[in-house]
């Protein structure tokens, strides 16, 4: 499986952004796709995800209401609506794979991964 992601880049606060995140390979049919950030000298953290197959999503407490992850079947695509963008939303972002669609939070879970794009949020 590999993942390419796209769309990062520099924005204002209070402005927005759109990630994408193609997978291909022999991805299967029942799978879930996250997306993790990780900032300057700290943890990658959970951000969002979503089951390829289902219509579940997930949302880590400091993104809820501001980012919104939604998919496109026909393109094996996922997208990252980040609207309202602070500061704190610097970071290397990641999608990953996980084989199992477990919509999970838990980044061990996840078997493979993006090569990060980066957001930077300008105060």
């Amino acid at each position: 499986v590999q993942l390419q992601a796209s769309g990062g880049g520099l924005v204002q606060a209070g402005g927005s952004l759109r990630l994408s995140c193609a997978a291909s390979g022999r991805t299967g049919s029942s799978y879930a796709l996250g997306w993790f950030r990780q900032a300057p000298g700290k943890e990658r953290e959970f951000v969002s995800a979503i089951g390829w197959r289902s219509e579940v999503t997930r949302y880590a407490d400091p993104v809820k209401g501001r980012f919104t992850i939604s998919k496109d079947v026909t393109k094996n695509t996922v997208y990252r609506q980040m609207n309202s963008l602070k500061p704190e939303d610097t970071a290397v972002y990641y999608c990953a794979f996980d084989y199992a669609s477990r919509v999970s939070s838990q980044r061990e879970l996840y078997r493979h991964w993006g090569q990060g794009t980066l957001v930077t949020v300008s105060s």
